[in-house]
Parts: structure tokens; C-alpha cells; sequence
């Protein structure tokens, strides 16, 4: 990096984004670069690593109103905003392990039908029951999904 940082076509390069990614998080209070005599936004190494902080917890599924509370050390609800997500990771991690349990049935189960095989069923049973709490993921491509002022 240049000592006195990357433009914003660099640092949007260096991250697979869109420049105008970076000004909407600009925008959000994400990211405040610092500006050139001629107003150029330059990006030093604590702007990127906000940069790759927004893209790891987006990519988690925290939303661009979360990750301000994440990166505002003075937000008065930061710890229960973070231990919310906390918890929201858990149940997904718990959604991960279940089907990946349902497919590795599925790889070795000899039913024809596999939605007959009752193991394979016992993986579904909560979902069957309306017992089952979901949240609705919206998927994007990747640099979409990273980036997308949608929140």
C-alpha cells in the first residue's frame, strides 16, 4: 500500500467490491477515509481493515446496522446486539450440523427413496412438528452478497 493510502478504485479492487460499495459504507458511517488535497478518499490500513471487517460479518449474516454497533466502541447496546448475533450463529451452526448429518445419511442410506428411510426422516422431525424457528437467507453472489447496500 502507498503511505498515504489506496484510492478507492485500489482498496475496492483489493477487496473484489464495487467502488460504490465503499462510498455506501462510507455513507452507513462504516468507513470515514481520509481525503487528498483535491478530495480524493485515500484508505489507509485501518480503513481496510474495516473494510474486511464489514465483508467477515456480513458474510456471517450481520446486518450493516449490526456491524456499526460492532465497529462503535461507544454504542450503548453493543454487547446485546453482539451476544443477539452470538446466539443467531449458534442456531445456524446447530441448522449446519443437522444437514450435514441429513446428507452424510443421504451418501450412505440404500433406500431408494431417501425421504422414506426413517433415519433420514428422524432429521426432520422438528421441521415436521412446526417446532423448527427459521430465518429467511437471502443468497447473492458472492460479491454481491458482500457488498450489496441492501441493509
Amino acid at each position: 500500500m502507498k503511505s498515504n493510502g489506496e484510492s478507492i478504485g485500489d482498496a475496492a479492487a483489493r477487496f473484489g467490491l464495487e467502488t460504490h460499495v465503499l462510498r455506501h459504507w462510507e455513507e452507513e458511517g462504516l468507513l470515514h477515509p481520509a481525503r487528498d488535497p483535491a478530495g480524493r478518499r485515500r484508505f489507509g490500513d485501518d480503513d481496510l481493515v474495516r473494510i474486511a471487517v464489514v465483508l467477515r460479518n456480513k458474510a456471517a449474516g450481520m446486518s450493516l446496522e449490526q456491524i456499526r454497533v460492532l465497529l462503535d466502541e461507544g454504542a450503548p447496546d453493543r454487547h446485546r446486539v453482539l451476544q443477539e448475533h452470538v446466539a443467531e450463529l449458534d442456531r445456524r451452526a446447530a441448522d449446519i450440523a443437522q444437514a450435514r448429518a441429513m446428507t452424510e445419511h443421504a451418501l450412505s442410506c440404500r433406500a431408494h427413496d431417501i425421504t422414506q428411510c426413517p433415519r433420514f426422516r428422524a432429521h426432520i422431525d422438528d421441521v415436521l412438528a412446526g417446532e423448527a424457528q427459521w430465518l429467511v437467507v437471502h443468497t447473492e453472489p458472492p460479491h454481491r452478497a458482500a457488498g450489496a447496500p441492501a441493509n
